[in-house]
């Protein structure tokens, strides 16, 4: 398995990798699929602020993708992303997400994020909260009922992991400084 940028040609795999968690999950509140070009305009935007949107792949068959994005817009928030990470339902449980996670953890502390955190969609969704736990996040809270989808209301658990210090240290620090989230 690599672990490489996603491209424009790579939009209709993770597209269908998506919309199946879209279709079938909670660990996204989006109800309608977006198309292959909708997911390339935003991976755009994610890749013009100097952040990561990674894909793992096998033999070229795309296994899952990961990517972080601005948490808020606020510039205070400029030093904290948001992360989202989706596997392909046959990939699942062969460590295809903490691959292309980690790199995107690995890429955020290149550039000086401070915080990552994960909003992650249904507290049943042990998946998600055991990987994220896994690469050293910490639960800080659950919002209940916080969407309605397929039927029932469903939680969002919160989960926060430092990076390059966290608040130990000004963000400005030599070698620290961010430009452009």
């Amino acid at each position: 398995m690599i672990v490489r940028p996603a491209e424009a040609a790579d939009m209709t795999a993770l597209a269908e990798i998506y919309g199946h968690h879209v279709l079938h999950g909670f660990g996204t509140f989006e109800e309608v699929p977006p198309s292959a070009d909708e997911l390339n305009q935003r991976r755009e935007a994610i890749v013009a602020r100097g952040l990561p949107y990674l894909l793992a792949e096998d033999q070229g068959k795309v296994l899952g993708f990961a990517y972080a994005g601005p948490f808020r817009l606020r510039a205070a928030y400029r030093y904290t992303v948001e992360d989202s990470v989706y596997v392909a339902p046959d990939a699942q449980g062969r460590g295809v997400g903490r691959a292309v996670l980690s790199a995107v953890i690995e890429s955020c502390e290149a550039i000086g994020i401070r915080q990552m955190v994960a909003v992650i969609g249904d507290s049943a969704n042990a998946g998600s909260i055991g990987l994220h736990t896994a690469l050293g996040f910490t639960h800080q809270g659950s919002g209940l009922g916080l969407g309605y989808k397929h039927g029932r209301w469903v939680d969002i658990v919160w989960m926060q992991r430092a990076l390059n210090g966290g608040t130990s240290r000004d963000p400005n620090a030599p070698g620290l400084a961010l430009s452009g989230v």
